[in-house]
């Protein structure tokens, strides 16, 4: 397991735009897999490169024991009934704030494997979706707060980020868990 460190909001690397991956290498494939470590230890359903201070164009996700790896992925259509749910994010941590989405959405991305592939999504997965191709563009939840509500969550943050010296959040790794489950892979 290879735990990643989370970036916070004030780290400049959340509000850049990402670059499209060109190729896919081995060590993009072995990213990805300390991505869903770290996502899963945080207790998160996605992750983008640039909350590990990365500017590769490729999120993580997984609702529903989904896992997906979306590599340059672009939002093709985003339809229904607009709905508004909370949403927090791992990169600014305990703060949270209801948004307003389209409820589906269809995506195209690259997989791991570089070969492309669509996929459409709704309600949570959908949102998920959303919010992760997002990030790859510099935008963040709070981005869709109303000016009250923003100001708000940005006061909030303000209590909390001094808990993150240089914009870092380090997740501390859950201890092994082999002396329970001998034969459990890990």
């Amino acid at each position: 397991m290879s735990i990643l460190e989370i970036r916070v909001l004030g780290d400049p690397i959340l509000r850049a735009e990402t670059a499209p991956v060109s190729t896919i290498t081995d060590e993009l494939r072995s990213l990805a897999r300390s991505m869903f470590d770290t996502m899963y230890l945080a207790k998160g359903i996605g992750l983008a490169a640039p909350q590990i201070g990365r500017t590769e164009r490729m999120t993580v996700v997984d609702v529903d024991d989904n896992p997906l790896v979306l590599i340059n992925p672009e939002i093709l259509d985003a339809s229904g009934k607009p709905a508004k749910a909370e949403e927090g994010c791992l990169s600014i941590p305990d703060v949270y704030g209801d948004v307003e989405r389209p409820s589906n959405v269809h995506v195209r991305a690259l997989g791991l494997n570089g070969k492309p592939f669509e996929v459409e999504a709704s309600d949570l997965f959908a949102r998920c979706l959303q919010h992760e191709i997002d990030h790859l563009h510099g935008k963040l939840f709070i981005d869709y707060l109303s000016v009250l509500k923003r100001r708000s969550a940005l006061a909030k943050w303000s209590k909390e980020k001094d808990k993150y010296p240089g914009f870092v959040r380090t997740l501390a790794e859950d201890p092994p868990r082999s002396h329970e489950h001998p034969d459990e892979e890990l």
